[in-house]
């Protein structure tokens, strides 16, 4: 799509594309360090990549038509990979997002009345009680140095804490935060053994994993305990997630969630929720600092509004922009791997039983074919008529499987970038050092970077 702009956008900083001649070790050696630092430039311009993967081929798939047919024809015939199932099932797991079948039919059935545009719009003051709090609280800290990654990790899980359970996180955010913290240093990326067993098969690191499940499912049930402990009064609405889905029943069957299974659910609506929105917060103030132009755009169109209701985040036409160009460059899941149960035929690509099917959206929103400038940040992009595939932007997933959560997720990220930038210009205390993305199970900064605010 051809995008035409005034002045020159700005180009953010990313990481070497890999030699395309780089050896399967050489490969293997990076990716538990930076997922994305292991493509070539062929891989940004060609449909399909194809290679080998321990004895299996593998895909790599750039062409709509054929993410299309795995993600939505033929999505039955795709599961999740071995090492994906590793990395996801100890923190979240049987739930939403590692069901199959008849589970995953189930659970999503059964939670759809939840999200709901009407429920998200219920769930508003929640999210605009935390923002009033954090800005008077940065209004204190004005001209100082601050860590804005950790002030968003605090404030999508406090708005997380009160719309999934009507209370604060001052008490466990910590703990949670410790939580997600020691998984991923460690235990949430991939080793060799991880790869190449099959999921029956325990690696070595399954062991530490099963240990850190049974305390963290622990905690989780803790805190659904106080919830419940707090009661509801008879008759009155739901106040909150936790209400909705503790009450929630299969429209076909009348049958609702065991503890076990809200557990899992509830881990992981936090965990989805609250971590990949604010990722996604960091990288729009990060963009918006080295593109002060754009950043007056935002605070122009959101000077004079209230934003306190949907209808309010509705308007910030250009703010969601910013959002959805945030998400093309810094997509939170930059990889989806699957792989085949039968043969078939994606699009004219011959794909053979077992195996590996590679769509990472970190590709897919930078690839020279599908985007205009795709290394280039122009949030007006998707404020025109040329409107990308939809299966060229997946910053949600696609499909049966795409994120049941992203309406909420969209809402906070607009409500909250349009407040923020209503209430502070933003700017870099450290201009020289660039901020590379690494793909460690969301796309995450190499470092956290100071940010310094003043007040509009």
């Amino acid at each position: 799509m051809n995008i035409a702009s005034v002045r020159r956008p700005i180009i953010p900083p990313a990481p070497p594309r890999a030699p395309d001649d780089m050896s399967f070790f050489g490969r293997l050696a990076v990716i538990r360090q930076n997922m994305i630092a292991t493509w070539g430039q062929r891989a940004y311009e060609e449909d399909v990549i194809q290679g080998r993967f321990f004895f299996r081929n593998s895909f790599i798939l750039n062409q709509p038509d054929a993410i299309r047919h795995v993600l939505l024809t033929n999505y039955e015939n795709y599961s999740r990979t071995p090492a994906g199932i590793r990395m996801l099932r100890p923190v979240l797991g049987d739930g939403l997002l590692i069901a199959e079948g008849h589970s995953w039919t189930f659970q999503r059935r059964t939670l759809a009345p939840a999200f709901t545009p009407r429920a998200t719009a219920n769930l508003v003051p929640h999210m605009t009680a935390v923002l009033d709090e954090t800005i008077a609280k940065l209004d204190a800290r004005t001209g100082e140095d601050l860590d804005l990654r950790e002030i968003m990790q605090r404030m999508t899980l406090e708005i997380a804490g009160r719309t999934m359970f009507s209370f604060g996180m001052d008490r466990h955010g910590a703990t949670l935060r410790n939580f997600i913290m020691e998984y991923a240093a460690q235990l949430g990326r991939p080793y060799l053994l991880d790869m190449v067993l099959p999921v029956s098969w325990p690696s070595p690191m399954d062991f530490a994993r099963a240990r850190f499940r049974k305390r963290w499912t622990e905690f989780v049930a803790m805190l659904i305990a106080e919830r419940r402990a707090a009661g509801k009064k008879d008759g009155a609405p739901p106040r909150d997630l936790f209400d909705l889905m503790d009450a929630a029943r299969d429209p076909e069957t009348g049958k609702g969630f065991s503890d076990e299974q809200l557990v899992d659910e509830v881990a992981t609506m936090i965990l989805a929720g609250h971590e990949t929105t604010a990722t996604a917060l960091f990288w729009a103030l990060y963009l918006l600092a080295l593109d002060p132009d754009t950043q007056e755009e935002v605070a122009s169109e959101t000077r004079g509004e209230h934003l306190d209701s949907m209808a309010d985040i509705d308007r910030q036409k250009f703010t969601r922009a910013v959002i959805e160009e945030t998400m093309r460059l810094y997509p939170p899941a930059f990889l989806v791997a699957r792989a085949a149960r039968e043969k078939d035929n994606a699009a004219g690509i011959e794909i053979g039983k077992g195996d590996i099917i590679m769509i990472a959206p970190w590709l897919l929103h930078r690839h020279e074919k599908l985007w205009d400038q795709p290394n280039a940040f122009i949030p007006k992009r998707f404020m025109s008529a040329e409107v990308p595939d939809r299966f060229a932007y997946l910053p949600f997933g696609a499909g049966p499987r795409v994120c049941i959560g992203a309406p909420f997720a969209q809402a906070e990220s607009v409500l909250a970038l349009a407040r923020l930038i209503g209430a502070f210009r933003v700017e870099l205390a450290d201009q020289t050092t660039p901020v590379i993305p690494l793909g460690v199970v969301t796309t995450q900064p190499d470092h956290s970077p100071m940010f310094r605010i003043t007040r509009r």
